[in-house]
């Protein structure tokens, strides 16, 4: 059998890179991600000297995001066109072709420049040993950047802890945060108002819900928001093209699961029941399958990104000796309309999707999402609890809630006021509402009141400035 003859990898590599031939990148729709700035910051440093690995769920827009970044390298980077070479390792004609063949085909092109080059690579999981051949390109080519991605989002993040510890950088994409999806929609401008640095007002906390509510039914993903035929069934698309690929096949190839009718009965109870407090026991006995293989299917889950488990504390803010229980959240509330069907405002379920959509906001940064709890007490329950810094007590506290009565009724307030006291909490403990914002001082301790979408918004938008705040 002959090979590819390296003409034909070139010819393709034209293809894939129009800039080459000194045309604009087609980009299948215009608006980026919020993300891009700081994966441009990420991937032009210096120091340290390593590659970037992208990584995040199927259809959030990691291929469009690594063309926008192109898009800026050349126009505003000044980074020479034929210094950028991109390539989709699934495309046939690479089928089997080691990293460096690509640099050396890229050296032909430009083999005067004495400036750094760029290199994407992706779809990466289709090469095998793909994490030995990239260590090995940033040990070799220290003047060059590389930048790895692909969908199967549970083997690149298992490989790139595996084998690419002080050579790579994960930086992770999550689903549309809720200030990005208002602007695809291009109404942010309309809705949201800026009244000091970080901090944000609604000009209309009706017409905002309302598109609160377009994001849990299926706002997660870039293309449901431009695609008009994707919205008519979000369904379809959110579990043929991403649940599907991912506990049909993804897992299974990547875990060796037989049973995958299992590995996805326990998802469905996961995902009908997000935001609710779950135990081994429980979830084996609900599901139908033994602990142990409650425990993977966890630990597997969780690496594809399709759900997050928090950590139970008590009322003092301690965590127990014993996991006896946590709580399981989806990573995007999309999933679990696309599964059951779409919701209103009223619905009895918003609450706890609610919830599900204000911590995906928190994903991209993987210290702080590791560091959300949720406390419960015989007699008290606060949604989320954090300690970010090096403190002995916990920092912030929010109740979560899609009603105005916490702040119509303040006496119903109870289990965040207990918590913060006993706990000794730093910061204001705060309580979302459905409309209603401000501050109230109950049983002697100031609490700040905000509406559950302008919450989930500010805390999108922030996190996308590498601010934290709560």
């Amino acid at each position: 059998m002959k090979p590819i003859a390296i003409e034909e990898i070139v010819k393709r590599l034209y293809l894939d890179n129009p800039w080459w031939r000194g045309r604009e990148e087609i980009i299948p729709y215009r608006t980026s991600r919020d993300y891009l700035s700081p994966l441009e910051e990420l991937v032009v440093k210096q120091e340290p000297r390593r590659a970037v690995v992208l990584m995040g769920p199927r259809r959030v827009g990691k291929t469009v995001m690594i063309h926008h970044l192109i898009e800026r390298l050349i126009q505003t980077g000044g980074v020479p066109a034929r210094n950028i070479l991109y390539a989709s390792l699934d495309t046939p004609v690479y089928t089997g072709m080691p990293l460096d063949k690509f640099v050396q085909v890229q050296q032909i092109a430009s083999p005067d420049s004495n400036e750094t080059l760029y290199f994407f690579f992706d779809e990466i999981q289709y090469l095998r040993a793909w994490e030995a051949q990239l260590k090995s390109l940033v040990d070799t080519y220290p003047n060059t950047k590389f930048i790895a991605s692909g969908s199967a989002a549970a083997a690149l993040r298992m490989k790139s802890t595996e084998s690419g510890a002080g050579r790579f950088t994960d930086f992770l994409l999550p689903p549309l945060t809720f200030a990005e999806f208002l602007k695809f929609r291009e109404v942010e401008d309309e809705l949201i108002e800026e009244v000091a640095p970080c901090t944000y007002t609604s000009t209309d906390i009706g017409r905002l819900n309302e598109h609160f509510v377009d994001y849990i039914n299926y706002g997660g993903y870039p293309e449901t928001v431009f695609s008009e035929e994707i919205r008519k069934d979000p369904a379809r698309f959110i579990k043929g093209d991403i649940l599907d690929k991912v506990l049909l096949k993804d897992l299974p190839s990547l875990y060796g699961i037989r049973d995958v009718q299992e590995l996805n009965r326990l998802f469905t109870t996961l995902a009908y029941n997000t935001g609710e407090g779950v135990s081994m026991g429980g979830l084996t006995q609900s599901s139908g399958v033994n602990k142990e293989t409650v425990r993977r299917y966890l630990d597997y889950m969780e690496a594809a990104f399709l759900i997050k488990r928090i950590r139970r504390i008590d009322k003092s803010g301690k965590h127990f000796q014993r996991d006896r229980q946590f709580k399981v959240y989806l990573t995007n509330p999309s999933i679990r309309t696309a599964l059951f069907g779409p919701i209103t405002g009223d619905h009895e379920d918003m609450g706890h999707l609610t919830e599900t959509a204000i911590l995906a906001q928190w994903f991209h940064n993987q210290y702080l999402a590791n560091n959300i709890n949720y406390a419960r007490w015989k007699g008290g329950e606060v949604d989320f609890v954090g300690q970010i810094y090096s403190s002995p007590n916990m920092q912030w506290a929010i109740e979560v809630k899609w009603s105005d009565r916490p702040y119509t009724h303040p006496d119903t307030v109870k289990g965040i006021i207990d918590f913060a006291r006993t706990s000794n909490l730093e910061g204001m403990p705060r309580i979302t509402t459905r409309t209603k914002a401000g501050r109230r001082t109950i049983k002697g301790m100031l609490v700040e009141y905000i509406p559950s979408s302008l919450y989930c918004y500010t805390m999108g938008k922030n996190i996308t400035k590498g601010v934290v705040s709560f």
